[in-house]
Parts: structure tokens; sequence; C-alpha cells
């Protein structure tokens, strides 16, 4: 079963915007995430029209961050990416004949309810400044050096 990465991968990108000085360009951001920029740009294009990021077009253009990080959520950046599946386990089927089946989802529905209440309330407390700080506490904790792995082609 594959799951959806794209929350993960956003919040990334948007971490590493917020240490640019400048403007990063699509093919950047797909180099870093491993995608093709266009993905990025439609990616993108909603962060846009919800407010959080925007683009510059020509020379030195790129997207950069619009938005104040102690203001955004992570169920915001969450709903604009149109609210993806939270869990990758379902039932097997959504409308079973078979009363074992029936009694399996109906208490299983009652805990995918729960579990996705419990995410998305917790999404709401984070915002993406206490990400950025959680960074920067991560960073100072290791002497202010950033290891090859901390650094993308951002």
């Amino acid at each position: 079963m594959r799951t959806d990465s794209r929350l993960s991968g956003v919040l990334h990108v948007l971490l590493h915007m917020a240490e640019r000085d400048g403007p990063v360009t699509s093919e950047a951001l797909a180099s870093a995430m491993g995608t093709n920029p266009v993905v990025i740009r439609r990616i993108m294009a909603g962060l846009r029209d919800q407010g959080y990021v925007r683009s510059d077009k020509g020379h030195g253009g790129g997207w950069t961050l619009s938005c104040d990080l102690a203001k955004v959520t992570l169920y915001e950046i969450y709903t604009a990416l149109g609210s993806p599946s939270l869990l990758a386990i379902g039932n097997r089927t959504e409308e079973p004949r078979c009363l074992v089946e029936q009694a399996v989802n109906g208490a299983l529905d009652q805990a995918f309810q729960d579990a996705q209440a419990l995410l998305l309330a917790r999404l709401q407390q984070v915002t993406l400044s206490m990400l950025s700080a959680d960074f920067h506490q991560r960073l100072i904790a290791r002497g202010n050096r950033l290891e090859p792995e901390d650094i993308h082609a951002l």
C-alpha cells in the first residue's frame, strides 16, 4: 500500500525556503524532492492560490514564502494540498454483504475516525514556525553546522 507523502514533502520544502533569502526555482525544488518540476509547479500553485507562497517570473525568479510562519498551521497546509488521505489502511470493501465483514468494518470505521480526528487536531496545533524552531534547536545542538544530508539543492 502506497502512502501519500506530499504533506511531509511540502513542509520540508517550505522550511528550506524559509532559510533562503531569495526565490527558489521549480527545478531546484524538484531536484531536492526527487520529482518533476511540473509536479512542484502544480503543488506550489495550490499553495500560491491560498497565499502561502508567491512566484516571480523571469531571470532570478522562482518561489518565495509569502506567509507568516507563526500563523500557518500544518492543518492549513494539509487542506491546501486538497486534504489527502491521512491513513494508509482501510476496509477491504466499503459495502460488504457479509455480516462478519460488516462487524469488522463497524469496528474499524470508528477506529479510523478516532485516529483521523486526533491527527487533524494535532495538525491544527503545530505551526510552521514551531517546525522552524525545532530545526534551529537541532542545528544548535549539533554545534551550528550542517551535514551534507542536511543540505539540498535549494
